[in-house]
């Protein structure tokens, strides 16, 4: 058994650390550079202040570099707004210029065709072709057509409506799309419509109505919201097919579900404009043996 311990006795290692850390509390190494720079004279604020000059340095530096980099930021900015106003102007032009050349080409057309009528009228067998080539073109949707019919709204929903989670009807609101407008054009067809248009493009026998990003394509012509269509026929009976068929169930169970507008109305009178015709691709040659006077039609 050992005795109490003496003072001045054997230390620990932890102990003897202890007592030196807090009898040298300045690094040996500060303690030399203060010593090097009482050597040279200097006073122990210079370093300090030669650092606030290197910081400010650096900062305004920064600074620089981050002036000149929103500089070219808002350049490239406005280089692209000013080609997009040029593009939109480009595209401006040209619209003009094609709805001018449009224009001239329905006058020619018309003009043709009133040279072509008077021709023709001069002579029996010339009439008789004159009547079929109108029976051939009320076919194909080459004249306009006035009259009774139904008047069929699609429109886009509002902002607030709710979006279809799962279909892609999203973006401020459900949109109408083209498998919509197709499915109203095919029930207007086999409820007994006699001409159709939407928003004033007419449809032929070979008319396609697609979808191009968020613009509705008739016959490549984009048509916008909201979607009129018009339908030639007798209203009362008309209506009453239409409504019974399923695909308007459908349209008109989506148009709920997703806060679309689906409205139709009867009207007294509709004009639905001339398509444009139709680019031929092959034909028939005439049958030579075909009576001298007969009806020139095909089915003649």
């Amino acid at each position: 058994m050992t005795g109490p311990r003496r003072p001045g006795g054997a230390r620990s290692l932890g102990a003897s650390l202890l007592d030196d850390v807090l009898a040298e509390t300045l690094d040996p190494a500060y303690a030399q550079a203060a010593a090097a720079r009482a050597a040279r004279g200097e006073t122990p604020g210079a370093s300090g202040r030669r650092g606030q000059v290197l910081v400010a340095l650096t900062m305004a530096v920064a600074g620089l570099l981050v002036a000149v980099t929103y500089d070219q930021a808002a350049a490239r900015e406005k280089g692209r707004q000013e080609i997009r106003a040029a593009l939109v102007r480009d595209i401006q032009d040209e619209s003009a210029v094609s709805d001018d050349l449009a224009a001239q080409l329905e006058e020619l057309r018309a003009e043709v065709s009133r040279t072509s009528d008077d021709l023709l009228a001069a002579t029996a067998v010339g009439q008789r072709a004159l009547d079929a080539l109108a029976r051939a073109e009320e076919g194909t949707a080459a004249v306009a057509v006035t009259g009774p019919g139904l008047l069929v709204t699609l429109a886009n929903a509002e902002a607030g409506a709710d979006d279809d989670p799962v279909g892609g009807r999203a973006g401020g609101g459900a949109r109408v799309q083209d498998g919509d407008l197709q499915q109203v054009v095919n029930a207007l067809w086999a409820s007994g419509a006699e001409a159709i248009s939407i928003n004033g493009q007419r449809l032929g026998p070979t008319s396609a109505i697609r979808f191009a990003g968020e613009a509705v394509l008739v016959d490549f012509r984009p048509v916008t919201n909201p979607y009129e269509i018009s339908a030639l026929g007798e209203p009362d009976a008309l209506a009453a097919a239409f409504l019974l068929d399923p695909e308007v169930r459908d349209v008109a169970g989506e148009a709920k579900n997703f806060g679309l507008r689906f409205e139709f109305a009867k009207e007294d009178e509709l004009s639905v404009p001339a398509a444009s015709p139709p680019e031929l691709r092959y034909a028939d040659p005439l049958d030579t043996r075909r009576a001298p006077g007969a009806d020139p039609s095909p089915g003649g």
